[in-house]
This record gives C-alpha cells, sequence and structure tokens, in this order.
C-alpha cells in the first residue's frame, strides 16, 4: 500500500526496477537538451590555466524549446551560424546552446544507430549459433531419411526395411490425430502405449485413410472434401499450395506444422461452405436480408468434427454480414497478414495483435498460401465485458484471380478447455471479391465459443446476438477505416474543412486524435499493451471500474498518477439521439461538467467519412474573463450501424497551433474522456431477469429504442509520481462519472 493511501491494489502493481532503468536512460530520452554552461572544446583549453575548474552548470530546455529544435532537426540536422543564430534568437537561447544542442543531438541519432546495428548483428549471430547446434545434433545422430529411424551401419533384408517404413509412417499418423483431437477438438484422448500387443485391423486401416505418403498435400486436401473448384469459387482455376513453398510434411519437419497445416485446410474449408450457402445452415434476418444467423442444429450435421466437442458451459456467437467496400482485394488481405496494420484498421475492436511464428510466407511473391501463428486480444468498449484473449491460426488462399480468403481458427495448448483463454474462435474470416467499379464485396464470418459467466448480465443478450464481437461490427469497421483512408488520399478537400490547414497539419492532427483514441480505449479496457492497475475501493459500485498508472518521462502525457474510471449504463434512447446530443458542441454545457456552462465554438473541422458525423473537431470554449486562458478542446466521432463513438481530450494553445503547422504530435499531453455507445437490437433481445424485462419493456414503449452508454474520464490527480493515491481522488472522479450521466439522463428527460 506504499504510494497508495488506504486504496487496495490489484494486479502485478508498479515496477521499481522499470524506474530505475527509465532514470538509467534519461540521457537518451532527453534528445540531447541538456546543455552545460560554459562548456568548452578541447582546443579553447588553456593549459598553463592551474585554476580549479568551475562547477558545471546544467540547463533543461523547456518543451517548446526541444520540439521546435526537433523540427529543424528533422529538415536541417548541420545547421550553419546564420540558422543557429536565428534559433537562438528565436527560442531565447545562447548560440553555443543551440550549438552544443545540435551536436549532442547528432552524437545521439549515431550511437541509436549503432546499438541498432549491434542488435541486429547478434540476433545473426545467435540464429548461426542456434543452426550450428541442430547440424552438430543431426551429424551425432544420424537418422534415416525414408523412416526416421535411427541410422543403423548394417545391411537389412528388403522385407524388413519396408516393415520398418510401414512402422515410422503409421506411429507418425497416430501422433499426428491425437495431437489433432487433444489441440484442436478439445477432446481429450490418451495416446496407445501398449506397445506388447498391436491395434485391431480395422484400426490400422481407419489411421492410413487420408494418407499415401508423406509430403502429399493433394492427398490431404482430398481427404478433406477440399473442392475449391466448385460453386462460388469456379471463376477461375484453382492455386494448388505446392510443397516447396509451404514444406511442413516432410520427415525434417516438426510434427506440430503438420498439424497446423491441416487445420488450416479444414479452417478453410468450413469457411467456403459456411460462406457460400444459404438456408437451412443460416437464418436471414426480417429486417435485413444480407445479415444472418447460424442454424446449429444444421452446423453440427454439416460440420460434425467442428460442432461435435462443445464445451457445455460455453456460449455460441455465430454472424454472418456482406458489404461493398471501396478497397481492392489485394490491399485487404496485405492489411489482415499483416498484424500491425490489421490492429490499425480495427483500432476500436483490437486492443493489441502480434505475429507469433511466420509458418509459411506465401509463394510466388504473394500471401498465396501464406499461414501465420499468431495472438490478438479483442475488446467491446466496457468495463464489464473482458478481453478476449486468443491464439490462433491465419491461412490465406487465392481461389481465383480476384477472389481471396482468410480464415482464423484457435489452437489450445491441450486438451484443457482453459487453454483456449475462456474464449474459443472457430472458423472465421472473410471471402473477398474484386468487383468492376473498384470497390471488393466482402462476406464476413464469425463464430466463435465463450465463457458468457464472465460477462456482466447487462451484455449477455448483446453479446451472444454478434452486436459486440460479430460480423456486422468486423464490417461496420472495415467500411468505415476504407472511407476514411479514400478521403485522406483525395487531392479534394472536403466542402465542410478549412481551407487553411496544409496537408502536413491535417495528418498532424488526424495522427493526434488516433492517439487520443487509443488511449481512450486503452483506459475503458486495460490489455497487456497498457498497463493500469486496478484500484478496489469499498463505497464505489462494483460496475465502476477504477485503474490508476504512474505517468513518467512520458512526452504523450503529463507525469504524475493518472487516474481513469469507467462504467456502462442502459438508456432508454436510442443510438442515433444519444449520439447527437453528446456531439453536439452547443449543448455540450448541458453535461460537461468541466466546461463551467461555457458556450462552444467549432474552430476546425477534419472529415473522416462521407457523413458529417465522422470528424476530428477542435472546439474553443470562451473565457468567462479576463483573467482565464482560452481552452481548447480536440474531439472525435464517429457512428455507423454498430456502434457511436465521442472522444475528447483538452489541449493547451501552444501544442495546438504547433501541430497545425505539422509538428510532431507525439510531445503533445492528452487525458482522453469520452462516451462509447451500443444499439441493442430489439429483435435478438430475450428476458432472462427483471433487469432484462425492464430492457424489454422500454423497446416496446415509445421510446422506440435503448442503447448500453459506457462513460470514461481520465483526470490527472497528482503531478507528483511519487505521490500517494487516496482515497477522496477516486471518490472525485467517481462522482464526476455519476454527475455527468444524471446531466444527460436529465437532459433527454429519461429515467
Amino acid at each position: 500500500m506504499d504510494g497508495y493511501g488506504e486504496v487496495c491494489l490489484l494486479g502485478d502493481g508498479f515496477d521499481p526496477i522499470g524506474i530505475v532503468r527509465i532514470r538509467e536512460d534519461e540521457y537518451d530520452s532527453r534528445s540531447g537538451s541538456d546543455n552545460i554552461d560554459g562548456a568548452v572544446s578541447g582546443d579553447d583549453h588553456d593549459a598553463n590555466d592551474e585554476q580549479p575548474p568551475k562547477r558545471k552548470k546544467y540547463h533543461r530546455h523547456t518543451p517548446h524549446q526541444i520540439q521546435e529544435l526537433e523540427i529543424f532537426f528533422k529538415e536541417c540536422p548541420h545547421p550553419d551560424d546564420k540558422q543557429r543564430n536565428e534559433l537562438s534568437r528565436r527560442l531565447g537561447l545562447e548560440t553555443k546552446q543551440v550549438k552544443f544542442w545540435f551536436q549532442n543531438r547528432r552524437t545521439q541519432m549515431k550511437t541509436q544507430i549503432e546499438r541498432h546495428e549491434n542488435a541486429i548483428l547478434k540476433q545473426e549471430n545467435d540464429k548461426l549459433r542456434a543452426e550450428n547446434s541442430v547440424m552438430k545434433d543431426a551429424i551425432s545422430n544420424p537418422t534415416c531419411s525414408t523412416c526416421g529411424g535411427p541410422s543403423i551401419p548394417v545391411q537389412l533384408s528388403f522385407e524388413e526395411h519396408q516393415l520398418r517404413i510401414e512402422n515410422a509412417r503409421l506411429r507418425e499418423e497416430l501422433h499426428r490425430l491425437y495431437a489433432v483431437t487433444n489441440k484442436f477438438l478439445g477432446w481429450p484422448v490418451v495416446p496407445f502405449v501398449n506397445h506388447g500387443s498391436s491395434p485391431s485391423s480395422d484400426s490400422c486401416l481407419e489411421l492410413s485413410v487420408g494418407r499415401n505418403g508423406p509430403g502429399n498435400l493433394s492427398t490431404v486436401s482430398d481427404s478433406m472434401g477440399l473442392n475449391l473448384g466448385n460453386g462460388l469459387f469456379s471463376a477461375g482455376p484453382v492455386m494448388p499450395i505446392s510443397k516447396p513453398d509451404i514444406g511442413m510434411l516432410s520427415n525434417d519437419i516438426p510434427l506440430e506444422r503438420t498439424i497446423y497445416v491441416d487445420l488450416a485446410l479444414a479452417a478453410m474449408n468450413e469457411l467456403v461452405k459456411m460462406a457460400q450457402m444459404d438456408g437451412p445452415l443460416w437464418i436471414r434476418t426480417q429486417d435485413d436480408s444480407s445479415k444472418a444467423t447460424l442454424n446449429l442444429d444444421e452446423y453440427s450435421r454439416t460440420f460434425p468434427s467442428s460442432a461435435g466437442i462443445k464445451h457445455t458451459t460455453w456460449t455460441t456467437e455465430a454472424t454472418r454480414d456482406t458489404t461493398m467496400v471501396i478497397i481492392n482485394s489485394l490491399a485487404l488481405v496485405e492489411t489482415l497478414m499483416d498484424a500491425n496494420r490489421w490492429a490499425e484498421m480495427f483500432p476500436c475492436l483490437i486492443a493489441r495483435a502480434t505475429t507469433i511464428d511466420v509458418i509459411s510466407s506465401g509463394m510466388g511473391g504473394t500471401r498465396n498460401g501464406a499461414l501465420q501463428l499468431m495472438h490478438a486480444e479483442l475488446r467491446v468498449l466496457s468495463p464489464l465485458v473482458p478481453v478476449r484473449t486468443l491464439k490462433f491460426l491465419r491461412f490465406c488462399k487465392q481461389h481465383a484471380d480476384g477472389l481471396w480468403a482468410v480464415v482464423d481458427v484457435s489452437i489450445g495448448e491441450g486438451s484443457n478447455s482453459n487453454s483456449f483463454f475462456g474464449c474459443r474462435r472457430l472458423p472465421s474470416g472473410c471471402v473477398v471479391q474484386d468487383m468492376p467499379n473498384g470497390f471488393s464485396k466482402v462476406t464476413w464470418v464469425e463464430h466463435t465459443e465463450y465463457d458468457e459467466t464472465v460477462i456482466h448480465q447487462l451484455y449477455r443478450q448483446l453479446i451472444s446476438s454478434g452486436s459486440g464481437f460479430g460480423s456486422q461490427r468486423w464490417l461496420a469497421t472495415l467500411q468505415r477505416q476504407c472511407d476514411c483512408l479514400a478521403i485522406l488520399m483525395s487531392s479534394t478537400i472536403p466542402t465542410e474543412d478549412p481551407a487553411g490547414i496544409s496537408p502536413s497539419g491535417r495528418r498532424s492532427m488526424l495522427k493526434l486524435s488516433q492517439r487520443m483514441v487509443d488511449n481512450f480505449c486503452s483506459g475503458v479496457c486495460s490489455s497487456t499493451l497498457h498497463k493500469w492497475d486496478k484500484l478496489v475501493v469499498g463505497n464505489i459500485s462494483e460496475d465502476v471500474k477504477v485503474m490508476a498508472r504512474k505517468s513518467i518521462n512520458d512526452p504523450g502525457e503529463p507525469p504524475g498518477i493518472v487516474l481513469s474510471a469507467a462504467t456502462s449504463v442502459w438508456m432508454p434512447v436510442t443510438q442515433q439521439r444519444l449520439f447527437e446530443f453528446l456531439q453536439d458542441e452547443c449543448l455540450r454545457s448541458e453535461w460537461d461538467i468541466l466546461s463551467n456552462s461555457r458556450p462552444m465554438l467549432e474552430m476546425l473541422r477534419i472529415s473522416k467519412g462521407q457523413g458529417p458525423d465522422n470528424r476530428v473537431s477542435l472546439l474553443c470554449a470562451n473565457p468567462m474573463n479576463a483573467n482565464e486562458n482560452t481552452m481548447f478542446i480536440l474531439q472525435e466521432t464517429w457512428t455507423d450501424v454498430s456502434g457511436s463513438l465521442v472522444v475528447f481530450a483538452p489541449v493547451d494553445t501552444s501544442s495546438v497551433n504547433l501541430v497545425m503547422r505539422g509538428g510532431d504530435s507525439a510531445y503533445v499531453s492528452l487525458l482522453p474522456s469520452g462516451f462509447a455507445i451500443l444499439p441493442i437490437d430489439q429483435s435478438n433481445y430475450a428476458c432472462t431477469n427483471d433487469q432484462d424485462a425492464s430492457v424489454k419493456s422500454s423497446l416496446n414503449s415509445g421510446h422506440g429504442g435503448a442503447c448500453l452508454l459506457t462513460v470514461a474520464f481520465q483526470i490527472l490527480v497528482n503531478s507528483l509520481p511519487t505521490a500517494k493515491l487516496t482515497v477522496e481522488s477516486v471518490e472525485t472522479v467517481n462522482h464526476l462519472i455519476s454527475c455527468t450521466i444524471q446531466k444527460i439522463k436529465t437532459a433527454l428527460q429519461v429515467s
């Protein structure tokens, strides 16, 4: 409890070793901002001067001076005397301070490049050492390339040699099937270990089905029924996955990768059929014919291998949707196969994504046949819904010219269901087909099993219906992001946007807004990428999630203790009505306590979509008297059929002016707050308790709909990172959330 007073901390807490490590690297983080007063070079030193050296005085530059110097360094790392004099005059520094800053910055840049090169050389050295060790082991333990057994320098009869080959093949097939069952289906099977007795002839026949020899991918595909050249995918010749590019089924490749290939092929087969088939496998909704839900009974009959082993306590969520997106198939496939670009395309859905292993990078310089092992954390913007942690295979295949499919399937670490992190992703993904007008037709399938008991009762119906992680939300996000990219790449500026801001200023403002939204999402749903410490206070409701962390030497945040609080409530109003109220700057004084009822004006607008609601705005609050400064608020808003978002953060005037001129936005401190709205589909809402009955009653009443509102605030409770966090600070932010929700309900005249 040191550093936090009476508040109980859960989790790993703060890392004091990491703080020491940060202080040791403080010289690197200052970017050459420290200068020594009176420092002279060796040439100017008088050797005859025997006076004791004076104590050196250090001067730390201000953040504004550092930003201006960094911007000039990017353009000209070697300024001449005239440029140094101009910088010193403009920034209020001495000429020698500017000169020494650039010398230190160039030295620091050179050191960083050398460190990076040394790290690369060290990795290559370690890789060569590992390969050398493998070669030594192979030389010391020779094996037969045909049967896989130890090499025996004696002559064997032809019959015994054939028996050894058959025995090795059957043993490998047996272990492969056991591993597939345990890892993919979750079926605990004990391997056959009684070597004294042989299996029955029927068992041997069953194990030999589908494998005429190692390394034959076409045989594996045929045994699984992968007829990918028919039906929807008959527009062109099927491009097979050749053995040299995958290279997984020979005896010198680990058995685990052989299993991954089989799982990927089976998952691709299932995704293709689920994307192609209609009734009775899929049941279309009455209000939207493009949306469909899965018929679980028909799925069990069509895919018995996937549906046969189901966790009895888990809930199934399966949806399918189709839409047109302004992106071509190759660009979308490249985005999906790159973990970083995938996370950037779906920022509010993906908290973190990494590639664990690249089993195959594709063939012919394309992503056809690419297979990766990935890890991801998926989220719904609510503290009442835990983050979904997934470990899965991602397989990409081109079925025809302009026709691609990308499939995901979870893998565990054994037969225990806990190895799936409380969630299992059955074959899910998308089929992308190029259209003549530059668009792509995307069919998205989402199929997941998860533990419903960890989700708050308020969100269970919404998650099971697919509104949280379903295909509609993935496609709506993809469509909105592609529209934004199309606008940014277009040379025509929207009529709503001001003509005075430069293209570099637009990019800097959008980059700053993107970081603001990312920080907001991390404060609502903490992930392994953004570390927060959960706080438990006795008089705070369990539905309010309070977290804290210390900000030290982070240029994007003010130093000190940052407190984040978030909660979700049910609102008996439609999503659109609530969003229009929250994003309207003229109505902001009705709910924003921190604005002190001052009117807001929109000073700048940068469009991010076709409609006026998807934009980045710069709001200005006029001062109430001459002693107050003008307050600017950066705000991003968007809305679609899957939900709405309103995120804002106060920014100071000098930082905004610098970013609008194209300056680096990484040094602008942000503490975002905002709202996330999820609509409630009346047709999918079933009553399971009294709370659900009240929600259902409101849906059928004159309000015309309902939604779930998430409110989150991040505030700086103390500017000293070593200060103690008090209970009063936690109660203050909790009171801020409660008052904001009450003001919203009062303004909308709802109870």
